[in-house]
């Protein structure tokens, strides 16, 4: 899975701490992981042709040795020969940087921290509406979004919760699952965390006489 694996043990754990956090309040609790937020080929293509470019340019001042070279390798030698060499060894510097750059530790240097925490929050947005976390009866639904390569996690309240329930009383909830995140301990800090928000909730939106389940309890593993 993205960078370490849930177990399914750890996908019961989480379940069973949607279930029992639902428990005690009208509130619904969704969860949903994905690998990252976004396919930033952009940043990590720009940031190959950058190392390429470095290449040729220090290359440059190699040229007569590495003509040298050419020349005692192949009788019917020409300056294409060299340049074929520049060209193509640039073409494998270029490929192999992206390849490296696709490697998440090297994402989280390449991309701005800024467009990282945009388009996790945009993806947090659009699977909000998909899932139906927005449409509760009561519009008490939140959804506990974790991106894991940008080792951000995206905390979404509904209208209803919003009014009773001030967002900076989530901060501490989302820092115990980036922390679990780091420590690849999700499960664990996912499930404390969630209980975590049953018992916020709990304080302004108790369980009704009435309630159902109206969102799965089980986190959601997104491709992308």
């Amino acid at each position: 899975m993205l960078g370490f694996k849930l177990s399914k043990d750890d996908m019961k754990k989480i379940g069973s701490a949607v279930k029992k956090a639902e428990s005690k309040t009208s509130g619904e609790i969704a969860t949903a992981m994905i690998k990252e937020s976004y396919n930033y080929a952009i940043y990590e293509l720009m940031f190959a042709v950058i190392i390429g470019f470095v290449y040729f340019v220090v290359m440059m001042f190699f040229a007569g040795s590495v003509e040298q070279l050419l020349q005692g390798k192949f009788w019917d030698y020409s300056v294409n020969y060299l340049i074929m060499f520049y060209g193509f060894s640039t073409f494998i510097i270029i490929t192999i940087f992206y390849f490296i750059g696709n490697i998440s530790s090297i994402d989280r240097l390449i991309v701005p921290k800024k467009i990282r925490l945009q388009k996790v929050q945009e993806r947090a947005t659009r699977y909000f509406m998909e899932s139906g976390v927005y449409n509760t009866k009561d519009r008490t639904g939140i959804l506990i979004f974790i991106s894991i390569m940008e080792r951000r996690v995206e905390l979404l309240a509904d209208s209803g919760i919003n009014e009773k329930i001030l967002v900076e009383k989530w901060q501490n909830i989302v820092d115990n699952i980036i922390k679990g995140i780091k420590q690849k301990e999700i499960a664990v800090h996912l499930a404390e965390s969630i209980n975590e928000c049953g018992n916020l909730l709990a304080e302004h939106f108790p369980i009704q006489t009435d309630d159902k389940n109206e969102l799965t309890d089980d986190i959601e593993i997104l491709e992308k």
